[in-house]
């Protein structure tokens, strides 16, 4: 490790997240970014990894795309923030696209700096339109880390920080257990089920055929709202614009962040049909968000969003979802003790491998054969394995040497 990396390993466990910083080295993982182009990362030390990470999607378009980043100086040479109270061309421009590009009869967008804020958003809404206080979720979901959204998510979180609402605020229930979800909603109280369309710190379990349309029904029969969180599963991933057109719902309320923001400003979108944003109509003031919406990053997201939905980008998905899974196919074949399960839909994969840890020991083999790609949070045994929507067959060739370098190096280690 070079004396500049080292020195910023110190600043970082002196002044910002020590025990993040303490496990990664434990895992023998000492990333400090650098330099960073396309789909590639280098750190600081000069050394260049494949990046099947994308930080949850936020680089879904590549790192520092040259669309998006040309997009934010053009928005800079006129444009600022921006004053929430006003209406803005910017805002209403991006808000209408969101309507125009959402499915069902979502129309109005109430903007938000990250996921988090956006998902409270979400359920305030849903408490407002429905006069309830129950918000229904699955255990091992994610949502952020603000106030309500974190009571959504796992209890880890919510426990350590004493964020679980009163009894009975937050319930939990198996994700594709549709009895389950049919008992939570039957005692008439819910306000709204909220669920990422495929769980991804739970490892992306893909939906069994009929559950998520299954929960939206259940939803209109008891009077709750559906919230499709679809910060990591949205945005072209899936090979639709949003995960949920997957599945045939229409939700209430749709979230989106992450990648709205081209990796280059932070903006998050709530996204609300008419029954959710009665509160707009009675109390514009009810919620407001200095920096949500700011007028620069609306303009990066539509930007976003063109790039996203060009028929060439859809089609490059399509074609990629199934290379880069027959590439995969074959390496689980010649491991077929190792790599035990293949979760894949569009250019989202979750690799189960046969060790409780597998995924976190992948991570750690795989940043040693030269490609970063994170374990899931509630689930060690799989990892993340997220792709940009812009490769190309050159960069996925590339990826699955680099990624049975790092099988090969696991097992090895194992031995």
């Amino acid at each position: 490790m070079t004396e500049d990396k080292r020195r910023i390993f110190d600043l970082a466990e002196r002044h910002v997240c020590p025990g993040r910083t303490r496990t990664f080295q434990g895992l023998g993982i000492d990333l400090v970014i650098g330099r960073r182009e396309g789909y590639r990362i280098w750190d600081l030390d000069g050394r260049e990894l494949l990046d099947f990470h994308l930080n949850g999607g936020v680089f879904n378009l590549g790192h520092r795309n040259p669309e998006v980043v040309e997009s934010l100086r053009a928005a800079m040479d006129t444009l600022d923030i921006g004053n929430h109270h006003f209406p803005s061309v910017a805002r209403a421009e991006l808000a209408a696209e969101l309507a125009r590009l959402t499915p069902g009869d979502l129309q109005y967008t109430v903007f938000g700096s990250g996921g988090g804020e956006a998902v409270d958003l979400a359920i305030k809404s849903a408490r407002h339109a429905t006069r309830r206080r129950t918000i229904v979720s699955i255990h091992g979901g994610y949502h952020g880390h603000t106030g309500l959204a974190l009571g959504a998510g796992d209890e880890k979180y919510a426990n350590m920080f004493l964020s679980g609402g009163a009894p009975g605020d937050f319930v939990h229930v198996p994700f594709n257990d549709l009895d389950a979800m049919a008992a939570a909603l039957a005692t008439g109280d819910v306000a709204a089920v909220i669920i990422e369309t495929i769980p991804a710190t739970y490892g992306f379990p893909m939906p069994v055929e009929g559950y998520l349309s299954g929960v939206k029904d259940l939803c209109a029969r008891y009077g709750s709202l559906y919230i499709a969180d679809e910060v990591q599963t949205g945005l072209g991933r899936t090979g639709r614009l949003w995960g949920v057109e997957c599945y045939g719902v229409e939700p209430d309320i749709l979230v989106t962040s992450k990648g709205l923001s081209g990796g280059m400003y932070p903006i998050a979108a709530t996204v609300l049909n008419s029954r959710a944003a009665a509160w707009l109509q009675e109390d514009g003031w009810a919620h407001v968000s200095t920096f949500g919406g700011a007028e620069i990053g609306c303009r990066v997201a539509q930007t976003v969003l063109e790039i996203t939905t060009r028929p060439d980008t859809v089609d490059n998905v399509r074609a990629m979802s199934e290379y880069l899974g027959a590439g995969l196919h074959r390496i689980r074949e010649r491991f077929p003790d190792w790599l035990v399960e293949i979760r894949q839909k569009g250019l989202i994969f979750g690799l189960r491998f046969a060790h409780p840890q597998g995924g976190m020991l992948m991570s750690k083999a795989l940043y040693d054969s030269g490609l970063w790609a994170m374990f899931a949070g509630y689930d060690w045994s799989v990892l993340q394995f997220k792709a940009g929507l812009l490769i190309d067959r050159a960069f996925c060739d590339e990826s699955l040497r680099r990624f049975t370098a790092g099988v090969e190096r696991c097992r090895a280690g194992l031995t």
